[in-house]
């Protein structure tokens, strides 16, 4: 006798599916407004201090599906979130979502802190920029450079207050794992990023025991370089995965900071970490990451991703987005990042690469983590 079908639960509703034109028209119509003063950069505690309440940028209302999980043709989850797309003139062309609360962009932040060691007298150039501007996989030629760095400017490994970890790249991770080798802070990703900023604070004659501190002179001009990429002031500060730290900012503000550094003047910080990331894309990200693919594939593209699920573009003409999934869940990152792009026109078969989402079971495809919008 044959088993039993399930029976199929009720579908759920979707909203109506409006077309690129509607959806830009609607938000055009309804510009969001300007994100609201920040309040002042917390202070440290003192211990007989309380420590202040958590806060929450998280919008009260429910956001919208970026991203369905669809196995064997049945959706078994869904991954919310809020994204926007900038015009070539820099006004909003669409908006997803809450994109004025201000959100930790992670290691989006990276070409900002860039050009803020830039600004701070480091001349770096070519692939080492591109590496201070890196989350890298732990390829061998990426920390092969950041040791040189060092090298180069006579700093111990063991000033570097990033944590010790293992390659990113989960095949760079196997490998490094199988010759015996140990987490260390030089494979950490963010290990470039820590690198040129203790080589300033050296060239400087800055204190290099408290370069993360939020007070130091470097992370006080990375905290201005922030502020006029993104054209509205840091909401927050709080600490990186890596320990340095992360200025908050919205969506608006990540997407128009991206804006700003494909527009600089030739010459200028923002343009040469800009040119530097689209020359060594590889040395930004890694041999097999999307960023890599995109900068490579599509000419005078600048992709930076960051944890949680944070993803910005800008494109040559000053076309940029900006989008973060709610939950944090990188695997919806590629499916939403090539919607988003394919509605910015761009036409090329990276989108469709970068689109590529399957889910496997019994080791074979049956399903797929696509767009919802």
């Amino acid at each position: 006798m044959p088993a039993p079908q399930p029976s199929q639960p009720s579908p759920t509703p979707q909203p109506s599916q409006p077309s690129q034109t509607s959806q830009r028209s609607q938000s055009q119509r309804s510009q969001p407004s300007q994100p609201s003063q920040p309040s002042q950069t917390p202070q440290s505690t003192h211990a007989d201090q309380a420590a202040p309440a958590p806060t929450s940028a998280l919008s009260p209302v429910v956001p919208p599906v970026l991203a369905e999980v669809v196995r064997s043709g049945f959706v078994e989850g869904r991954h919310r979130g809020s994204l926007v797309v900038l015009g070539a003139d820099g006004a909003v062309e669409l908006a997803l979502g809450e994109v004025t609360a201000p959100v930790f962009p992670r290691s989006s932040n990276k070409p900002m802190q860039a050009a803020g060691v830039l600004r701070a007298g480091l001349d770096l150039a070519g692939e080492r920029l591109a590496l201070a501007a890196a989350s890298h996989s732990g390829e061998p030629f990426h920390w092969d450079l950041v040791r040189k760095m060092l090298d180069e400017y006579g700093l111990d490994p063991a000033l570097l207050q990033c944590p010790p970890d293992l390659p990113l790249d989960a095949e760079e991770r196997d490998t490094y794992l199988a010759s015996g080798a140990v987490p260390d802070r030089v494979t950490m990703n963010c290990s470039g990023k820590h690198t040129a900023m203790l080589a300033v604070c050296a060239q400087q004659g800055w204190p290099l025991e408290t370069y993360l501190d939020p007070e130091h002179p470097l992370q006080r001009i990375i905290h201005r370089v922030v502020e006029d990429a993104a054209g509205e002031p840091v909401a927050a500060v709080g600490t990186d995965g890596c320990g340095a730290p992360l200025m908050a900012i919205s969506l608006v503000g990540l997407a128009r900071a991206f804006r700003f550094f494909v527009a600089a003047e030739p010459g200028s910080a923002e343009r040469r970490v800009a040119d530097a990331m689209r020359a060594h894309p590889e040395y930004v990200a890694g041999s097999r990451r999307a960023d890599t693919w995109l900068m490579r594939e599509v000419p005078g593209t600048l992709s930076k991703m960051g944890a949680e699920a944070v993803q910005a573009v800008a494109l040559p003409d000053g076309r940029a987005l900006a989008f973060k999934i709610e939950d944090g869940a990188t695997r919806a990152l590629g499916p939403v990042l090539a919607r988003a792009l394919a509605l910015l026109g761009v036409d090329a078969p990276v989108v469709e690469r970068i689109r590529r989402a399957p889910l496997l079971g019994g080791g074979r495809e049956v399903g797929e983590i696509r767009a919802a919008f």
